[in-house]
């Protein structure tokens, strides 16, 4: 469902609205009131949606047309106010994650879809949580829990992807500073072989990745840094050793048009060296079409 206080309850809401036929099968994680409160918001005089409080995820295929389904999670919430930073909404959002998750994991869902949620209230959800900068090392640690290894040993990267363009990130939610001191042979190194396995998965073939420097120009041959030469260069030889498609580093103020879906390049991918080099032409191609892997 996402924070209760924020934009997640009312954009399932829309989508139930919109595509009730689609989405047969689909059911919310969350809270019942709030996704009632949601629909409310949303609904007119053609469509008569209702939300319907499931107990087992099974529940959700056996519903009538413009149901939309509610597993809630734990006790009914207590009401929030919208659009306030709230430690009620973020510790619920955060549960929702992990009862997710896990059903997953335990092959009782096929797939999660989140909604947004908000860092600040995530932290001021309580101790349990506040450990974790977003949805992304969320996941991770639920992941590696159900294996039962150290996060160390569930390594994950985030990819943003639109219509025109996929980008995957070798750091993500932290200090610029801590991003720059990120960009190790090995960091990048295993960036990339995960794009080459989960890409190449969603693909069908090997893809071809274009490798963002981290300097303007890509350092301009070691004149305006050294990182390219040092650490993000010789990640690319031994990835290329390995038999990964992937070539760099690029000027990074011009590689991701030359990746734009529809360029005779045609790279399937961009591999950017930190969090806003790599989101920041996603979202200018529009925020709405862009979703995180």
């Amino acid at each position: 469902m996402g924070d209760a206080a924020g934009i997640g309850p009312e954009i399932i809401a829309k989508a139930f609205v919109a595509k009730p036929n689609q989405l047969k099968g689909c059911f919310v994680v969350g809270d019942v009131a709030t996704m009632q409160q949601a629909m409310t918001l949303v609904a007119h005089a053609d469509v008569s949606a209702v939300v319907v409080p499931i107990h087992q995820p099974e529940q959700a295929l056996t519903q009538p047309e413009h149901s939309v389904c509610v597993l809630q999670v734990g006790p009914p919430m207590e009401p929030v106010v919208a659009g306030r930073v709230s430690g009620i909404a973020g510790e619920f959002a955060a549960r929702c994650i992990v009862w997710a998750a896990n059903a997953a994991l335990q092959g009782q869902v096929s797939a999660v879809v989140t909604a947004p949620i908000h860092k600040e209230s995530l932290h001021a959800g309580g101790d349990r949580y506040a450990r974790f900068p977003g949805h992304t090392e969320l996941l991770q640690s639920v992941a590696a829990d159900f294996a039962g290894v150290g996060v160390d040993k569930v390594p994950v990267r985030m990819m943003l992807v639109s219509p025109e363009l996929r980008t995957v990130l070798v750091s993500i939610h932290c200090s610029l500073r801590q991003a720059i001191e990120a960009v190790s042979v090995d960091n990048v190194f295993e960036s990339l072989e995960i794009t080459q396995h989960y890409v190449g998965r969603f693909l069908g073939y090997s893809p071809k990745i274009a490798v963002a420097g981290l300097n303007p120009h890509a350092g301009e041959g070691a004149l305006f840094g050294t990182e390219e030469r040092d650490i993000i260069a010789p990640a690319i030889a031994l990835a290329q050793q390995r038999g990964i498609n992937a070539t760099g580093p690029w000027a990074p103020d011009t590689i991701f048009m030359r990746a734009r879906k529809g360029q005779p390049e045609q790279f399937d991918v961009v591999l950017a060296m930190y969090h806003d080099q790599g989101l920041i032409p996603i979202k200018y191609l529009g925020t709405e079409h862009g979703v995180n892997v």
